[in-house]
């Protein structure tokens, strides 16, 4: 860690993406109690990291990071993960999505307590969270950019090529018992039961 506390061995990564034809409106800069999505993960990445990343999109102008145009290729999330890793100064990153925004620090930190694997990703049940997890930039990259180059867009492909280790079972409930941390929310009415999640945390 720095002398600030933040931790400067893992770089972390915000996917903005864009304008999303299901939500109707950028997410990024939709408003969560008041403050827009991007600038509360964003906040909530610099607490914890000395580097953050906004890839791609249109960052709010309040929200903390270096901005990161994404790659050339098709609009697609693996494109953002692309262009985090190679716009990280660390060796590790830790990349997040605008989708989760209810991300809190115990489950990232979680992760980078996690053995180390060349990407460390949360699941629940069958189903694996590629855009909450940590890369390793080394194996990752190379993989990515052909899977880009090549039209398989698919994160989940790219898990299958790389060595995984899995934050799941009572491991993951302990840092994020009521799976508010990995809520997507990429509709209005999603958007709208996240925020009765937040009035009405679950105890």
């Amino acid at each position: 860690m720095n002398p600030e506390g933040r931790i400067a061995s893992v770089s972390a990564a915000l996917l903005l993406g864009d304008a999303s034809s299901r939500m109707g409106r950028d997410k990024a800069q939709l408003p969560l109690e008041g403050v827009a999505v991007a600038t509360r993960l964003a906040t909530t990445l610099g607490g914890l990291f000395e580097e953050v990343l906004l890839v791609g999109g249109d960052p709010p102008r309040d929200a903390p990071g270096r901005p990161v145009p994404d790659p050339e290729g098709p609009r697609c999330a693996l494109r953002g993960l692309v262009g985090a890793l190679e716009a990280a100064t660390a060796e590790r990153i830790l990349v997040v999505a605008t989708d989760l925004m209810l991300l809190s620090p115990p489950l990232l930190l979680a992760l980078m307590a996690w053995p180390e694997a060349d990407a460390v990703v949360p699941r629940t049940g069958a189903k694996a969270h590629p855009l909450c997890a940590l890369y390793r930039r080394e194996p990752v990259l190379g993989v990515a950019r052909r899977r880009l180059a090549a039209g398989e867009l698919a994160l989940v492909g790219l898990l299958d090529e790389v060595r995984v280790s899995f934050l799941e079972g009572p491991d993951l409930h302990a840092v994020d018992p009521d799976g508010s941390a990995l809520f997507n929310a990429n509709t209005p009415e999603e958007f709208e039961r996240l925020q009765e999640r937040l009035q009405n945390p679950v105890h």
